[in-house]
């Protein structure tokens, strides 16, 4: 009897590659591939937005962009233009490179209330608003071909007029026949006397965001090995929603994380 020996089988299914925790910019072939992961991730969470059948994203997928390549904004100012008439604020954003410790990028950007939808924001909302269009402004600059790689419009969808900017057509007034005069007694009556309006409520104070020392003294604790990626990303998704206190507390609260965990790596060596 002859012995068969029967070749292993070869696997038909190949290992998917393992996901890049990061990407470098500098390099054409890892940039085209965060432009793949980029558009899975707008779609799957529903970060863009159409105007007009375009589909221009939302500043939250312009920072997942962003954070892939290690760069994160950082809100240098925000002035207040406002007068009696308007509120109005304008703020500057830098990009900040994590992996090179250096600024990449900047953005400006303005936001009104005189804007259409917007007569009714509280001074708050302007500020806010004119933050994120910053934000995404400084990433449109040097990103902006990544987003076009993707698939979408290369412009942050802050920056769109979404109700357009047609005006409204003009409407002939309507012309009403005086009546002719009639002659009437008159009687004089006392004349009530005009009603003092209200005091007008207090405006709220202006929030105090947190300062670009503060947020770089952040991101430099987020750098420390012992700070956890998971960790990392949180606390930079929301860097720009910190006020001074609360960034304050975040910083003494890195610190101490920092300290007891030198403490437990000692002892354990």
């Amino acid at each position: 009897m002859t012995e068969v020996t029967k070749a292993p089988k070869e696997a038909t299914s190949k290992k998917a590659a393992p996901r890049a925790e990061s990407y470098d910019i500098a390099k054409s072939d890892e940039t085209f591939d965060l432009a793949k992961d980029l558009a899975k991730f707008i779609k799957e969470n529903k970060l863009s937005t159409q105007v007009q059948g375009k589909e221009f994203v939302n500043v939250e997928g312009w920072q997942y962009a962003g954070s892939r390549l290690g760069i994160v904004p950082i809100v240098e100012h925000v002035i207040n233009l406002s007068n009696e008439q308007e509120i109005k604020y304008q703020a500057k954003v830098t990009l900040f490179d994590l992996r090179h410790q250096t600024t990449v990028g900047a953005g400006f950007a303005i936001c009104s209330n005189k804007e259409s939808g917007k007569k009714f924001y509280q001074e708050f909302a302007i500020a806010s608003m004119a933050q994120t269009r910053a934000i995404g402004k400084a990433y449109r600059n040097i990103l902006a071909w990544i987003i076009r790689a993707a698939g979408y419009e290369p412009t942050p969808a802050e920056e769109m007029e979404y109700s357009g900017n047609v005006p409204a057509p003009a409407v002939a007034p309507a012309v009403v026949a005086e009546p002719a005069p009639v002659m009437r007694a008159v009687t004089t009556a006392p004349v009530a006397p005009a009603e003092v309006p209200a005091a007008e409520a207090a405006a709220p104070a202006p929030v105090q965001y947190a300062t670009a020392s503060q947020k770089e003294e952040i991101i430099r604790l987020l750098n420390h090995p012992l700070i956890t990626r998971q960790e990392k990303t949180k606390m930079l998704l929301n860097i720009n929603r910190l006020d001074e206190e609360r960034a304050t507390q975040a910083i003494a609260k890195l610190r101490k994380a920092i300290e007891d965990r030198e403490g437990t790596t000692a002892v354990a060596a």
